[in-house]
């Protein structure tokens, strides 16, 4: 008869190990996603917002940029700075794919609302065209980005990145609207500035699969809105001046 001592016998401090450490994964995978869903109440709400975009004239786009700083992007950085304190305190490759597409659509709510004109401050008005770096995201945001010395929640280059994608695609859906609301200076702003997208994309070594899809995907919306300059170039309703790609050329946008 084999002795309780037995060498063979499983040791129950195992199990007891394990069954602590699931639980503890279930709880915090629980509590993520619990943070994640709020954050993408607060996102829907900002793309509502943003989507008025396609129907208000440039000249009366302050009221709503206000509205979604106010009703949409605030609750997303408040949302965002309840995920980075709670998402720091665990192994961030871990669990980061229960986040990165919302902080992804996060960043690009920013990203468009700035190049709209929104995101003023008291050092620096808000203006139509300007591209908010991944460091001035950051401090919107109030988390680290690109972090390299620690583990610990962070935007990311490629969030930023695919980010920068959902803009293009956005404002080249904006550059055919802009024409319909009589616009024309806002569509051929917006046709230098993706291009200069995407030529600045070109630059990049993306080792990425993801990533690279979607940069490579830019290269339609360039066409896009290639086609409508080119038509209204064919009505003459463009005046070549306004196409060398200086935006000092332009008149403002109606």
């Amino acid at each position: 008869m084999a002795s309780n001592n037995s060498p063979n016998m499983i040791d129950p401090a195992i199990f007891k190990y394990l069954k602590a450490h699931g639980e503890e994964e279930i709880e915090v995978g629980d509590k993520l996603h619990q943070i994640s869903a709020a954050l993408n109440r607060n996102i829907s709400t900002c793309q509502g917002l943003l989507s008025r975009i396609h129907s208000t004239p440039s000249a009366k786009l302050g009221p709503l940029l206000k509205e979604v700083e106010e009703t949409g992007i605030q609750p997303e950085i408040e949302t965002v700075g309840e995920l980075a304190e709670f998402a720091s305190k665990y192994p961030y490759y871990k669990y980061n794919r229960q986040w990165t597409r919302s902080v992804q659509n996060v960043v690009a709510t920013i990203l468009l609302t700035a190049w709209l004109g929104g995101m003023g401050t008291e050092s620096r008005p808000g203006e139509l065209g300007r591209l908010l770096t991944i460091e001035e995201i950051g401090e919107i945001l109030k988390v680290p980005v690109n972090l390299k010395d620690r583990d610990a929640f962070h935007v990311t280059i490629e969030e930023y990145l695919l980010a920068l994608t959902d803009v293009s695609e956005e404002l080249s859906r904006l550059s055919m609207n802009a024409v319909t609301m009589g616009d024309l200076t806002l569509t051929v702003r917006i046709s230098s500035f993706i291009k200069d997208l995407f030529a600045g994309f070109q630059l990049l070594n993306l080792k990425n699969d993801i990533v690279r899809k979607r940069v490579d995907a830019v290269k339609y919306h360039v066409k896009k809105v290639e086609d409508v300059i080119y038509d209204l170039s064919l009505r003459n309703l463009v005046p070549k001046e306004w196409l060398t790609g200086d935006s000092s050329t332009l008149p403002p946008s109606k």
